[in-house]
């Protein structure tokens, strides 16, 4: 083992910390959330939940590589240094992004529990998925390490080189929104209820079925066990998702 393969970050000589390239940082965590997402809706919209069990093992696999030996070897950050390689590097402190990684590393491991091995299915994985998928997005378009800002709360020394010296940046040097961008905003969204309600006041939210075959097959009976096994938990109905649940336990 040699220092240069199991390190965690860049040492520079003009930083006091070890660091890492913010963008190819933010890079890797588009590339992760892109595939999340797909890997989301199929389970979503689709009930297949094969993509987000492929995607644990590999988003596990790319964060051990991270931490435990040297964030270079990481894939999605592989490939996040090469998209970024002709942009001038922005270095932020490596220390808190080790701290937000080993969170998405123990959401990973939940996640491997409950879906790969278990293939357990019910609100919590959706809990961990939007979890991980809030904590990506924010990194990806934001620039913004959620993780980061929590690991100010618990260390006695405070992060330092944050992506867009945010760290260093005093209360009256940020830029505050004006009443102008406020009333825009409001009249935005403001608009944004008004098409709404026109939208599914006018038109109809499901496709036209199609009609029945004449000379369709007569129904199987209903196995009992299977009916049993097809109840929608009460959990699914508080929440109004009956045909989701259905569609996720393949129930028809």
């Amino acid at each position: 083992m040699t220092s240069s393969i199991f390190e965690f970050g860049q040492r520079l000589p003009e930083y006091d910390v070890a660091v890492l390239n913010e963008r190819a940082v933010r890079a890797g965590a588009g590339i992760l959330f892109f595939f999340a997402i797909i890997a989301f809706m199929n389970a979503w919209l689709v009930g297949n939940y094969q993509p987000t069990r492929v995607f644990v093992l590999l988003f596990l696999i790319d964060f051990t590589l991270r931490l435990f030996v040297n964030p270079r070897y990481a894939p999605s950050l592989i490939i996040g240094q090469w998209a970024v390689r002709k942009q001038q590097p922005e270095y932020v402190g490596a220390p808190q992004k080790r701290f937000a990684w080993a969170i998405g590393f123990v959401l990973a491991l939940a996640m491997l529990y409950l879906m790969v091995i278990h293939q357990v299915i019910g609100p919590i994985n959706m809990i961990v998925c939007s979890s991980c998928l809030l904590l990506l997005f924010f990194e990806a378009a934001f620039g913004i390490c959620i993780g980061c800002k929590i690991y100010n709360r618990f260390n006695k020394e405070a992060a330092q080189l944050c992506p867009g010296g945010s760290c260093e940046l005093a209360p009256q040097q940020r830029i505050r929104t004006s009443m102008a961008q406020v009333i825009v905003l409001l009249l935005f969204f403001a608009m944004l209820g008004v098409i709404w309600q026109w939208v599914y006041r006018t038109g109809s939210p499901r496709l036209t079925p199609v009609a029945p075959a004449v000379n369709a097959a007569p129904a199987t009976p209903v196995d009992p066990a299977e009916a049993q096994r097809c109840k929608v938990p009460d959990f699914a109905k508080a929440m109004g998702h009956e045909e989701k649940w259905k569609l996720h336990n393949n129930c028809r």
